[in-house]
């Protein structure tokens, strides 16, 4: 079965695109493009508000749209700050 999913659906018909998101070391990560804006009905090109990011974090849009909006928070934009500047291989002076 090397051509088929789990379901025994063929892997060319999964809906959307998906993406894979890979980092040295790492095991590669796939996601589907665009769920995020599906999940909080926010048209594709145009950011998704403040408001809605916080609902669906919040998982007032339902459980995928909270995994999908951890994911954008942790994995696609990285870390935010919130270190004390001790990281491996800085001098402080």
């Amino acid at each position: 079965m090397a051509g088929t999913s789990r379901q025994g659906k063929p892997k060319a018909a999964r809906a959307g695109k998906t993406e894979t998101v890979s980092a040295p070391g790492k095991k590669p990560i796939e996601f589907e493009k665009g769920g995020l804006h599906k999940s909080t009905g926010t048209p594709q090109g145009q950011p998704i508000p403040a408001a809605k990011m916080q609902a669906a974090l919040d998982g007032k849009l339902g459980p995928k749209a909270k995994q999908q909006a951890e994911f954008k928070k942790n994995v696609l934009t990285g870390p935010k700050g919130g270190g004390n500047g001790n990281r491996k291989g800085r001098r402080s002076s």
